[in-house]
């Protein structure tokens, strides 16, 4: 028997009626709980209304400091891509706000906890595996899994008929969702992968052909991995991605339009914004490049798709995430130093990179005369690592 459950909530159209929904069929105290992770939505007035709507109590916190610190940051570390072109913004959100929502529900001593992520998604999983993960004790509770309603019309005419406030905004053809790392846009006419995204859709970047005719350049430091300043200031990690979202906005940086596979086998139209990711991302990759061996940039990056599935997949608090954590931050240890990129009309361009670490040797690499590297050890390299091919070849040869 369920006597209070927390629900994670937003104040649209899906959450305003699962309050009333969540009294109804389960007869529990409902708390309402909002996480400000960067959606620049509008938090006014939600306490009132979730009040007004049944929650006997509401949470709204501000959570950007630990989304960058704790999640963006180890993410980009890991070099994690999806699909080699989602920078995640969703995926990583959810195991914070779920985290955030666990801890709640133990200070409430309440005995369930409720989302609204609908049964087609990957948010239901990202949600459910952290509940599990943090508190298995809790009951979870999935409307959209249990309720009768149909779909948008049906849920706008229960909210009538219960006197529910909700959104009065004309329907957008898509849906969206923001954070601090990005914006995501999908579904209604997003749907037909042939259709391209209308301009007047994007909130973070300017078009390509709208963009500054004259290239910017950008400085970023890093310190054992992890982004600390722009352009020679020092930054707090949601100021430097806020500034670093500006910037390549301005230059429209970081627009991808993808079809992925979700966890749930169902192949999902999506367009996303990540300026500033985008930018962190290329600068990091550059500075790995002089400050790590060969074999450990190598097997780095064979980890880094397995690190994007498992924060894809929702999979965040599992002994494999920790586990790779803990490589990551080792191969991070010497990944200090500065990168300065060129953003030019939707380009990215990583055109210095620099480290008290680097491995770069300008004698060894260099192709004149007086070079440290002596060319005629090539020879007897090359015999060596040949050799099993020359074997293969003679032993073909002779049968």
């Amino acid at each position: 028997m369920v006597k209070k459950v927390v629900l994670a909530y937003s104040g649209g159209l899906d959450t305003s009626i699962m309050i009333k929904w969540l009294k109804d069929n389960y007869g529990c105290e409902v708390i309402a709980y909002a996480a400000d992770v960067g959606q620049e939505e509008e938090l006014k007035g939600l306490r009132i209304k979730a009040l007004s709507t049944g929650a006997s109590k509401v949470y709204i916190e501000d959570l950007k400091d630990e989304f960058a610190r704790d999640f963006i940051f180890p993410m980009l570390k890991a070099g994690a891509i999806y699909e080699n072109q989602y920078l995640l913004g969703t995926s990583v959100a959810r195991p914070l706000i779920a985290k955030r929502q666990v801890e709640i529900a133990k200070k409430e001593k309440a005995d369930a906890v409720a989302h609204g992520a609908t049964g087609k998604g990957n948010d239901q999983v990202r949600f459910e595996l952290t509940f599990k993960a943090l508190a298995p004790e809790l009951k979870i509770i999935a409307p959209w899994r249990e309720w009768e309603l149909g779909g948008r019309e049906e849920e706008i005419e229960y909210a009538k008929e219960n006197g529910i406030p909700i959104p009065v905004t004309q329907k957008k053809p898509y849906s969206s969702d923001r954070n601090l790392w990005h914006i995501s846009y999908e579904g209604g006419i997003l749907e037909d992968p042939w259709r391209e995204p209308a301009e007047e859709m994007f909130l973070l970047s300017n078009s390509p052909e709208k963009a500054p005719n004259k290239a910017e350049y950008v400085e970023i430091a890093f310190e054992s991995g992890e982004p600390t300043a722009v352009n020679g200031s020092k930054l707090s990690p949601v100021k430097l991605i806020q500034t670093l979202n500006r910037i390549g906005g301005r230059h429209g940086i970081g627009r991808v339009d993808i079809v992925e596979n979700r966890l749930v086998g169902i192949k999902s139209r999506g367009v996303y914004e990540t300026p500033g990711g985008t930018i962190l991302y290329a600068a990091h990759q550059a500075l790995e490049t002089i400050t790590l061996d060969r074999d450990t940039l190598h097997f780095k990056q064979l980890l880094a798709h397995k690190y994007a599935e498992l924060v894809y997949n929702g999979q965040w608090f599992t002994p494999l995430k920790a586990a790779l954590d803990a490589f990551i931050d080792k191969t991070q240890s010497n990944v200090s130093g500065a990168v300065r990129l060129k953003l030019y009309k939707g380009n990215c361009s990583v055109v210095g990179r620099k480290s008290a670490r680097s491995l770069y040797r300008s004698d060894l690499a260099t192709f004149e005369k007086e070079a440290a590297f002596n060319q005629k050890d090539a020879e007897g390299f090359i015999n060596l690592f040949g050799l099993p091919l020359k074997v293969e070849a003679l032993l073909k040869r002779r049968t």
